[in-house]
C-alpha cells in the first residue's frame, strides 16, 4: 500500500510540475506579447499606424508650419555645426549654413513648445516608455496636420538642443552663459576628460538629429506637392500615406535623442540604444528619396505635358512645337535626309505642313511604300515635309542595326534622337499611338489637322491630299470607296471602272468555291440575255494573285474602316464593314458597276444568287441587271441570315466603343483577341461581332 502511495504522490507531483511549467511558459508568452504591443522596434508599421491614428483628429487649425521649420532647420544645422567642431576637431562650417528667416508676423508656438518639452525630459531610458511619451506627445498635437506634429516635436528639443550648445559656445568668453551653462549641466558634457569618455556616444545623438532633420525636411518636401492632383503624380498616394508612420519614428527618435542626452548629462550608468532608431530613420530616407525623386519626375512629365497641350491648342510655329515635342529640355539633333544621305538642321521645318510619320521599328515594306506615294508627289513642293520619328522606349545595338535598315527604304526626314521621344506619353493617350504606324498632319503654326491620316492615306492616296480632317470629309461624300481600294492593284481595273463596267470582286479561304464561283460567275456574263442587253460584267479574284495584292486589298479596307468608323451609320460605311466581315470567309464576292457597290455577301448567299439566275434573269429585262440582281440577293440573304462577325487589328487611333451591324439594327459586341503570329511583336486584335440574335 505505501509503495502504491508513492507513486501516486509521485505521478501527482509529476503532474502539479507540468502545470506550474505550462502556466509559466504562458505567462512569458503574454508578457512577450505585452512587450511586443508596446516596443515599436518589433511592431510593423501597420501595428504603429492602428495605434497613432486615433490620436490624430482633422481640424482646420491655422499655423504656419513653413516659419517655424525654417527656424528649426536654422537652430539645428548651426548646433550640429557646433558639435561637429567641438567632437569631431574640424573647422566650424556654420559660416556655410544658410540662414533662411521665417515670415515677419510669425509668433512662435512658445507654450506648446515648453508642453512638449516637459513630456520628453527625465524620462527612463528602454523603447517601450520612449513609445508612450511618443504617443502622449501624438495626443496632445491631436489637432495639427502630420508635419506640423513632426516640426513642433522637433522644436521643442530644438529649443533645449540649441539653447545648450549655444551656452557651450560662449561660456568661455561670457559670465552670463557660463552660469546658464552649469545649471544646465553644460560644463560637464563639455569637459574634455568627460567629452572624450562619451565622445561616441554625443557623435552619435549629433548625427540622429541632423538624420531626423533630414526626415522631416524630406517630409516637408512631399508635402508641398499636394497641390498636384494624383492623377498626374501617382507616386504621390503611397508616398503620403506613409507619412504618419514616417512622422512617429521622427518623434520616437526625438524622444530617444533626449533621453540619451539626460542620461549622459546626470552621468546615468543607463544609456538609451539610438542604433536602431539611426537605421530605422536611413531606411526611411531612402525610402523618402526615391518617392520624391519619382513625384519630380512624374510632376515634370505633368507640367511638359500641359506645356504640349498648351502649344498644339495655340498657334505658335511648328519647329518650336516640334522641338518640344520630339527633344524637351535636350539639345535638338540634326534630321537626317534620306534624298541626300546628310543630316540638316531642324529649322528646315520652319513655316512648313509637316507629315509626322510616327512608328515603332517594327513596320513593313508595305507600311513605308504608303508614304512613297506621297513623298513622290510632294518632294518638289518645298511646303510639305515629311518626317519619321521612330518610337523606341530603350534602344540597343540591335535596334539601331535594325534603325538603319528601316532608315535606307525610306526618302524623307528621319530624326536620329537615340533616347526615348520627350512627348510619347502625349502620342500615346492624345493620339492614341499602339504601336501601328500613324501619320499626324500639322500646318506651319503647329495645329493638328489630322491626329492620324495613315489610313486616309492608305485608302485614298493623294486623293485625299493634304490629307485634313476637311478633306477626309469632302472625300467621303464625294468618292466611292471601290476606286480607291481596286483602282491600282490591276491594270484592267481602272480602265473596267471608268467604262462603268459590273465587275465581281471576289475570294475566299476554299479554292473549291472560288473555283465554282468563277464558273458559274462566267457563264452568267455570258449568257445570252446579259448579252442580248450589252451588259458587260468583269471577274477579278481577289485571292488569285500576288500575296502583296492579298495584303494591299484587305489593308484598305480595314483602313476605310477606320476613316469612316466615327462617321455617321450610311450605306458605304455599312458595305465597308461587311467587307471586313468576309475576310476569312471560305468564300466572298462583292458586285460594283464602276466604283458603285451595287452588293456585297458571304460566298453562299452570293453563289446562290448567282447560281438561280435563271428563275430572275427574265426579271432583268425590266428592271435592269443592277436592281434585279440586289434584290434577290437580299432576298436569299433575309431567308439565310447570318450575324457579322470582323476582327481588325489595334491600330493608332481611337476606335468607337460602340459598332451598329452593318446586316441589323443591334449593336455589335466588341472582344480583344491576343494572337500570336512569332514574330515576336505583341499582336492586339480587336474582335467585333453581333449573335445577339
Amino acid at each position: 500500500m505505501e509503495q502504491y502511495l508513492q507513486i501516486f504522490v509521485a505521478a501527482y507531483d509529476e503532474r502539479i510540475n507540468r502545470i506550474i511549467m505550462v502556466h509559466k511558459l504562458s505567462l512569458k508568452s503574454l508578457l512577450q506579447t505585452a512587450d511586443r504591443e508596446h516596443n515599436p522596434l518589433a511592431m510593423s508599421d501597420e501595428q504603429i499606424l492602428e495605434q497613432i491614428y486615433s490620436t490624430h483628429v482633422h481640424s482646420d487649425t491655422k499655423f504656419d508650419v513653413d516659419s517655424l521649420f525654417t527656424l528649426v532647420y536654422t537652430t539645428l544645422r548651426r548646433s550640429t555645426s557646433i558639435v561637429d567642431s567641438f567632437f569631431e576637431g574640424s573647422k566650424s562650417m556654420m559660416e556655410h549654413i544658410d540662414d533662411k528667416m521665417p515670415l515677419a508676423n510669425f509668433s512662435s508656438p512658445h507654450c506648446t513648445l515648453k508642453q512638449i518639452s516637459f513630456e520628453m525630459c527625465c524620462k527612463p531610458p528602454g523603447e517601450e516608455t520612449a513609445h508612450k511619451t511618443a504617443l502622449v506627445i501624438l495626443n496632445k498635437l491631436s489637432n495639427y496636420e502630420w508635419d506640423g506634429k513632426a516640426v513642433i516635436t522637433l522644436a521643442a528639443f530644438a529649443l533645449e538642443y540649441g539653447d545648450f550648445w549655444l551656452l557651450a559656445h560662449h561660456q568661455p568668453t561670457d559670465l552670463l552663459a557660463k552660469s546658464v551653462a552649469v545649471l544646465k549641466r553644460v560644463p560637464l558634457l563639455t569637459r574634455p576628460e568627460y567629452a572624450q569618455k562619451h565622445r561616441q556616444a554625443i557623435i552619435e545623438v549629433n548625427n540622429l538629429v541632423k538624420a531626423t532633420l533630414q526626415v522631416i525636411e524630406l517630409i516637408f518636401e512631399l508635402e508641398k506637392f499636394s497641390s498636384y492632383d494624383t492623377k498626374d503624380v501617382p507616386a504621390l498616394v503611397p508616398a503620403r500615406e506613409h507619412i504618419p508612420v514616417d512622422v512617429y519614428w521622427a518623434i520616437i527618435t526625438v524622444v530617444t535623442i533626449v533621453t540619451q542626452i539626460d542620461c549622459l548629462t546626470t552621468q546615468s550608468e543607463k544609456k538609451q540604444e539610438l542604433y536602431q532608431y539611426g537605421q530605422k530613420l536611413n531606411f526611411i530616407l531612402g525610402r523618402l528619396g526615391k518617392q520624391i525623386t519619382l513625384c519630380r519626375h512624374e510632376i515634370e512629365e505633368a507640367e511638359y505635358y500641359r506645356k504640349l497641350r498648351k502649344l498644339f491648342q495655340t498657334p505658335t510655329e511648328i519647329m518650336e512645337v516640334f522641338k518640344v515635342l520630339v527633344f524637351s529640355k535636350d539639345a535638338p539633333q540634326p534630321l537626317f535626309d534620306c534624298a541626300t544621305k546628310t543630316t540638316i538642321d531642324i529649322e528646315v521645318l520652319k513655316r512648313k505642313h509637316v507629315y509626322l510619320f510616327i512608328s515603332t521599328l517594327d513596320i513593313t515594306e508595305e507600311e513605308i511604300s504608303v508614304l512613297r506615294a506621297v513623298h513622290e508627289s510632294i518632294k518638289t513642293d518645298e511646303q510639305y515635309k515629311i518626317v519619321w520619328v521612330p518610337i523606341v522606349e530603350e534602344w540597343t545595338e540591335n535596334l539601331r542595326k535594325k534603325f538603319e535598315v528601316l532608315k535606307a527604304k525610306m526618302q524623307w526626314y528621319v530624326v536620329q534622337h537615340f533616347g526615348s521621344i520627350a512627348g510619347y506619353k502625349y502620342i500615346k493617350e492624345e493620339w492614341h499611338f499602339k504601336k501601328s504606324p500613324m501619320v499626324v498632319v500639322l500646318n506651319p503654326q503647329g495645329k493638328v489637322q489630322h491626329t492620324n491620316a495613315f489610313h486616309l492615306i492608305q485608302a485614298y492616296g493623294m486623293k485625299a491630299f493634304p490629307f485634313t480632317s476637311v478633306e477626309e470629309e469632302r472625300i467621303h461624300n464625294e468618292i466611292h470607296w471601290v476606286g480607291p481600294v481596286v483602282g491600282d492593284i490591276h491594270s484592267n481595273i481602272d480602265t473596267w471602272i471608268r467604262e462603268q463596267k459590273y465587275i465581281f470582286f471576289y475570294g475566299g479561304k476554299d479554292k473549291e468555291w472560288i473555283q465554282q464561283f468563277s464558273k458559274t460567275a462566267a457563264a452568267l456574263a455570258n449568257d445570252p440575255i446579259i448579252k442580248d442587253l450589252r451588259i458587260s460584267i468583269e471577274l477579278f479574284c481577289v485571292e488569285k494573285e500576288d500575296k502583296n495584292l492579298f495584303s494591299r486589298f484587305w489593308n484598305r479596307i480595314e483602313s476605310l474602316f477606320v476613316t469612316k468608323a466615327h462617321k455617321a451609320v450610311d450605306s458605304a460605311k455599312q458595305e465597308v464593314q461587311r467587307m471586313l466581315c468576309y475576310k476569312y470567309e471560305s468564300g466572298w464576292a462583292l458586285l460594283s458597276k464602276g466604283s458603285s457597290v451595287v452588293a456585297s455577301g458571304h460566298g453562299s448567299t452570293i453563289l446562290k444568287t448567282v447560281t438561280e439566275f435563271d428563275k430572275w434573269k427574265e426579271v432583268v429585262r425590266k428592271k435592269g441587271f443592277e436592281t434585279s440582281f440586289r434584290e434577290y440577293h437580299e432576298r436569299i440573304v433575309r431567308s439565310t441570315h447570318r450575324c457579322a462577325q470582323f476582327e481588325i487589328q489595334n491600330i493608332a487611333g481611337k476606335l468607337p466603343e460602340a459598332i451598329k451591324c452593318p446586316d441589323c439594327p443591334r449593336i455589335m459586341d466588341i472582344f480583344i483577341t491576343y494572337k500570336c503570329c512569332h514574330n515576336d511583336n505583341n499582336n492586339v486584335v480587336i474582335s467585333s461581332s453581333n449573335d445577339a440574335h
